[in-house]
């Protein structure tokens, strides 16, 4: 064998070991290139993350004070029930008496007008007594409604 073969073996040698390195470095490069893209992708759905994150705190925030609202609401709600039934009650029961009122002067005004009838049926009847003992006793005609009026004295 000549000298130059294994100089040739050892050169090829290196020659596919430098290729070796060198394909190693492109793929070192492409997947540093690539995991460079991936942490800017991760840092922006970390940043998209974080962001959601806080609007959920937001929106927690606004449930809550709006679940607040809604309680205060309905308690509010059931106390305006609660004095609604009170003065329909109220109402009721005030109804009750005037009408318990207004039958009593009802009755009373009856009442009054069977004795108002009742006085002037007697009336009538004293009237017709009194015509009866004037006509027996040939007295005047009976008073006719019509007043004589005395004359007033004058202050001497």
């Amino acid at each position: 064998m000549s000298p130059s073969v294994p100089r040739t073996h050892a050169a090829a040698a290196l020659r596919m070991k430098q290729i070796a390195l060198d394909n190693q470095d492109r793929t070192i490069r492409r997947l540093r290139a690539q995991l460079a893209t991936e942490r800017r992708g991760l840092t922006t759905m970390k940043k998209e993350l974080e962001d959601t994150q806080v609007a959920l705190e937001a929106s927690h925030k606004v449930i809550a004070g709006l679940t607040e609202i809604g309680l205060s609401m309905s308690k509010k709600i059931e106390k305006m029930k609660v004095k609604k039934q009170l003065a329909r009650a109220n109402h009721v029961e005030c109804h009750q008496k005037f009408q318990a009122r207004i039958h009593e002067a009802e009755d009373s005004m009856q009442a009054q007008h069977l004795l108002i009838e009742a006085l002037v049926d007697e009336k009538d009847s004293l009237l017709q007594t009194i015509h009866g003992l004037q006509e027996a006793n040939n007295a005047p005609a009976p008073f006719n409604g019509d007043w004589e009026e005395e004359p007033e004295e004058e202050p001497e």
